[in-house]
């Protein structure tokens, strides 16, 4: 086809006029003179999908990002037809289509400003090399916009002026420019007059995006093959384009509790007493962790779902031993099956014709840790389903709980590009490809199969998974991190943008190897950067092993002690970390959160990478440089209280904060009520007698509350749980808490120890329940405390 001047220039190809349009219920479609089809989707009001074909008609239509429990639905869906455009609209967009050359505007329908609007709008060009079109859309970037999330990018967090690439890629010692990295999450969140949107390109091929990078007022995306296929989702609040994203690519299960406690983990711990000198130490020394893990070392040769006998020669008994002592087993399990006929593993999967093939037909041969290996398809059901029956043996018999899948981008040594080559084929659930396709997803489906055979075979308690590539909706199985990091401040810097933007980019449950993987930490670093960790939703210490000891005992004893401090206010923070977990998977809200999210009006936030809010109530800003004592940071707006003083501080502007190294810039909202427990070395541990609700004054309103359920197992999706919500009040001379109770779980304390924090009177009365109460009431600091029973509905201070 012979296309006109309209239609082609410098390579690209563009769609010319609409001569028909149709609908099918809740989906249009636009037909051009040139075999271009516009599909347009409406989900809900606020989210549409395009997705254009340039060949008069659509493959299949397939996604492994989605999830099939996404919400949709709108309120209203019209479409008319005017002189020069087609105008579709919902209770919150139009959408307006122009017949010309199929080019896009997004309005708000409330006050009819643009919110996104096409530049050169779709195109392709034809690449006789990749065999497909390289499909490509560009927008008009509009004044002072911003951009942020694209999953584990380590730069800025603010994306203006950058071009990113999406291919999942082994980057060990990665650098704070360094692009592509581990993951693959092609959604970004733009801001700009106030209003937030969201674009998430469904494409598993490598793709790209440009922020004005290029073209100073022009945003780009493409890919080097597949389908045009993006969400437009609109806020205009961030965090409600993230909401919306995440239940679009779906939520994890809640996690056991002890998987957002403390973990240890190092290439290697081996033999079986050089582990049980580690978690000796934590218990002598009193440092609480949850788990610890086990490197490639624990295998025969590295042969995966193999233990080396003479390192490890009764697992199940030092599995038992390591429970018994409050530390759950997590191992790690690799993509790489070793080419070894003496070995099960190998040969079920050679029988069964399991592994990836090249294109001309022979096993895609690759060179990893046991060295030379075959690789599943993941892609395929029916290999999946053998891979999680694989975890019988390590989770049901052995009594490991956790895996964890590393090199799964997936990585090769000592080739070009350290992956597969492109000509690998692929099953993909029935849509056959080659690995230019399924490249982005190959670590997702390996976690897929690995969190169902760990679901499985560890029932009925929760199955805990990590994996270090991931593609759009892999947050559904798994937890994540961010991969092989390295001991400097920089990487502590980078370690902060990057668990934020996961956050944004709807995967919450997200942590990076504390310390530093590759190099030595010194002391103050390790210090700095556990302080970090505990405000990250998976809070995990991991070294490479080559340069020493990294545990909290490795520093000296002021290293120590201040580590122990603060993964004990982890501890106690747990109540309110599980509540900010339950939040996410049911809500989809983000359980950290960029100041940008916060407080998207104030135009200081949006270049602000340090201060982020954790959970919904706590501040927090990371010290990260040496030889400081404190630190600029800004805070939001309201009222906000120092962590450690309980000074009240007006948001708003930037202040200096004290911090020596014991110490970290930590405030809490006003009206907040944070629950706490008592410090435990490990989940479990002790039977909790007694919930600590700290209470911040504030003069007005503010809404918490506190999820609570068996902490593992599946009661909670039977309504085995306990959901208190709490409306605190407050005035000058009194205070007001509310309590509204849902679930059925019964917690084993039974009274609630009230604290006080910032009150402005001293307190002269107590009715609770409109009756007279009389606690005992103690002053410590200022703080007033007592106990009331945990079934209160009103509590009413008088001062």
């Amino acid at each position: 086809m012979i296309l006109n001047e309209h239609i082609e220039r410098k390579g690209n190809m563009y769609p010319s006029k609409v001569f028909k349009h149709e609908k099918d219920i809740d989906t249009f479609f636009f037909h051009t003179e040139n075999g271009v089809i516009l599909q347009l989707t409406v989900l809900r009001d606020s989210v549409v999908r395009f997705r254009y074909t340039t060949t008069n008609t659509f493959e299949d239509d397939f996604s492994y990002a989605i999830d099939k429990k996404a919400l949709n639905g709108y309120n209203s869906l019209g479409i008319e037809e005017t002189e020069d455009s087609y105008i579709i609209t919902t209770e919150k967009i139009a959408i307006h289509i122009l017949k010309s050359n199929l080019k896009v505007t997004i309005y708000d329908i409330e006050d009819d400003s643009i919110i996104l609007q096409d530049e050169q709008g779709f195109h392709w060009e034809e690449s006789y090399e990749l065999g497909s079109d390289i499909v490509k859309m560009s927008k008009i970037s509009a004044d002072a916009e911003s951009f942020y999330a694209l999953g584990d990018k380590p730069l800025h967090s603010n994306l203006k002026g950058k071009r990113v690439e999406n291919w999942a890629t082994d980057s060990y010692a990665f650098g704070s420019n360094t692009d592509p990295i581990y993951k693959a999450i092609p959604f970004y969140v733009a801001l700009h007059h106030k209003k937030a949107y969201g674009v998430f390109f469904d494409n598993t091929f490598r793709s790209y995006f440009d922020f004005c990078h290029e073209r100073r007022n022009v945003t780009s995306f493409w890919a080097q093959g597949g389908e045009m296929n993006y969400y437009f989702i609109y806020g205009p609040k961030m965090e409600d384009v993230v909401v919306k994203y995440t239940q679009l690519t779906g939520v994890p299960e809640m996690p056991p509790m002890w998987a957002l406690g403390f973990h240890q983990c190092k290439w290697s711990y081996y033999p079986e007493a050089k582990v049980k000198e580690i978690t000796g130490k934590f218990r002598e020394l009193n440092i609480p962790c949850d788990a610890i893990y086990l490197d490639i070392d624990y295998m025969d040769g590295f042969r995966c779902f193999t233990w080396d006998k003479d390192k490890f020669p009764d697992p199940k008994r030092m599995v038992k031993e390591l429970s018994d002592d409050g530390f759950k087993t997590v191992v790690i399990i690799d993509p790489g099956i070793k080419i070894d006929y003496n070995y099960d593993v190998f040969l079920e999967g050679l029988e069964n014709d399991y592994y990836c093939k090249r294109a001309d037909g022979p096993y895609m041969k690759g060179k990893v840790w046991p060295g030379e290996c075959y690789f599943p398809d993941y892609t395929r059901p029916e290999v999946r389903e053998w891979w999680a029956t694989l975890f019988k043996g390590l989770i049901e018999e052995v009594g490991v709980r956790g895996v964890w899948n590393d090199m799964n981008e997936p990585a090769v040594m000592d080739v070009p590009g350290k992956s597969f080559p492109n000509d690998v084929r692929h099953d993909y659930d029935g849509h056959p490809c080659s690995h230019r396709k399924a490249h982005n997803i190959y670590g997702m489906q390996m976690a897929r199969a690995t969190y169902h055979g760990v679901k499985r075979a560890g029932y009925p308690t929760r199955p805990f998974v990590i994996t270090r590539s991931a593609y759009s909706g892999t947050q559904r199985y798994t937890s994540t991190w961010m991969g092989d990091n390295v001991a400097t401040w920089e990487h502590l810097v980078i370690a902060n943008r990057q668990i934020q933007r996961m956050c944004m980019s709807g995967y919450s449950f997200s942590g990076t190897d504390i310390g530093g993987f590759a190099e030595q930490p010194q002391g103050e670093l390790f210090a700095r950067w556990i302080q970090l960790g505990i405000f990250h939703p998976f809070f995990r210490v991991h070294s490479s092993g080559d340069h020493g000891e990294q545990e909290p005992w490795s520093f000296g004893d002021e290293i120590t002690n201040i580590t122990r401090k603060f993964i004990e206010i982890r501890y106690t923070l747990l109540p309110y970390i599980y509540t900010a977990f339950y939040n996410y998977i049911e809500e989809g809200v983000p359980m950290l959160k960029s100041l940008v999210i916060y407080d998207q009006e104030d135009v200081q936030t949006h270049y602000r990478t340090d201060e982020f809010i954790f959970g919904n109530q706590i501040l927090v800003c990371p010290i990260n440089e040496p030889n400081t004592k404190g630190r600029r940071m800004y805070i939001p707006k309201g009222i906000w209280f120092d962590f450690w003083s309980n000074t009240v501080i007006k948001g708003g502007k930037e202040y200096w904060v004290d911090a020596d190294l014991d110490s970290m810039p930590i405030f809490v909202k006003s009206g907040a009520i944070i629950p706490r427990y008592p410090i435990q070395q490990f989940v479990g541990e002790k039977n909790i007698e007694e919930l600590v609700l700290d209470c911040y004054y504030t003069k007005g309103i503010e809404k918490s509350y506190v999820y609570e359920d068996e902490n593992d197992g599946y009661g909670y999706k039977k309504g085995v749980f306990s959901k208190c919500d709490f409306i605190y009040t407050g005035k000058n001379k009194e205070i007001t808490i509310q309590q509204f109770k849902t679930g059925k779980y019964k917690t084993s304390y039974q009274s609630l120890k009230i604290r006080l924090i910032g009150s402005p009177f001293k307190i002269k009365s107590i009715e609770l329940d409109n009756q007279d109460f009389t606690p005992d009431i103690s002053y410590n600091d200022g703080i007033a405390e007592f106990v009331v029973p945990k079934d209160f509905t009103e509590l009413h201070v008088l001062g």
